[in-house]
């Protein structure tokens, strides 16, 4: 890319490709960074660095595979992968990303869940509330009759709505429930490499409801593990079966950290793996080429219907 003038970058950042230059073999490459879909629906694709030159991939950690990306439409940001190009002399490179901040998975704000990284506003400390004495009548006394019964209303007034934990609603009561939020339709990610599996598994978390998804601390036996805020999650990119041992195992697992689980699977599941995941509640995907997951059991039903 040195022998780019800046006219020349300025014209390639308006094409939809971009070249791309091995550090190792010298080989120039045209490059599209590829696009993800967010939540609102808006395709968001991260934007490339091209007056840096790409880095050669030599070991993977969790915080480079990943860049937060705002959203031009909604402004949400977002983490999804590092656009990366493989070239034909062996080398894997990442190539530059400009105005965008890494994943920082252990520095979290206290409380909120939310990644450090991201700019959050303070919340306004409330001013404290003194409780104000109950009113007397002319006789002195509090304004409720003898038999503990709260006073009548004056003409044109109306009682106070209930709360959870007054006399007229206890707190063994639960609120009506509300009508969810309808989800958007999901944009599947093409699978075309198991790391293609693993991002199509995480959209679909996302797309759930799940947040704050990141790499499993634990390594499952086989497979990717993914864990977000109340769920555990092993991707299984391989050309085999899910066996009996993995979905146990994903189980145990979940069970130590008190948390759900759920399983996705390219090529499906054993007999007896299928009947000990109903047994013991696990969710059960199969991961189509397209991206989108196709539930297998009834539990995935469910938690497709449900969301996170």
């Amino acid at each position: 890319m040195d022998t780019l003038s800046r006219r020349d970058v300025l014209e390639w950042a308006m094409a939809e490709s971009v070249p791309v230059r091995c550090p190792a073999c010298r080989r120039e490459h045209l490059f599209a960074a590829p696009s993800y879909p967010c939540v609102c629906g808006a395709p968001v694709t991260p934007p490339l660095d091209l007056l840096a030159d790409p880095a050669p991939v030599t070991h993977r950690t969790w915080d480079e595979d990943w860049v937060t990306v705002p959203c031009d439409t909604c402004g949400r940001a977002d983490q999804w992968p590092h656009p990366e190009l493989g070239c034909p002399c062996g080398a894997m490179l990442r190539i530059p990303v400009r105005g965008v901040r890494r994943p920082l998975r252990a520095e979290v704000v206290p409380g909120t869940g939310a990644p450090a990284d991201l700019e959050t506003e303070p919340e306004p400390e409330a001013a404290p509330h003194t409780p104000e004495p109950p009113s007397l009548d002319t006789a002195g006394s509090p304004p409720f009759d003898t038999a503990g019964s709260p006073p009548l209303g004056t003409a044109g007034s109306s009682p106070a709505p209930a709360t959870p934990g007054s006399p007229l609603i206890p707190d063994h009561v639960p609120l009506p429930r509300t009508t969810p939020t309808p989800r958007p339709v999901f944009q599947p990610v093409t699978i075309r490499t198991a790391r293609d599996a693993v991002t199509a598994a995480a959209l679909y978390l996302r797309w759930l409801g799940y947040r704050d998804i990141r790499r499993a601390d634990q390594r499952p036996p086989s497979g990717i593990g993914l864990a977000a805020r109340g769920m555990l999650a092993q991707v299984d990119p391989t050309v085999r079966p899910a066996t009996l041992r993995d979905v146990e195992c994903l189980w145990l697992t979940a069970m130590s950290e008190s948390t759900g689980c759920v399983y996705f699977s390219l090529a499906g599941y054993a007999d007896d793996a299928r009947g000990r995941a109903d047994a013991l509640g696990i969710p059960l995907f199969v991961l189509d080429l397209t991206g989108t997951p196709q539930p297998v059991n009834t539990h995935a039903d469910e938690l497709l219907a449900t969301g996170a």
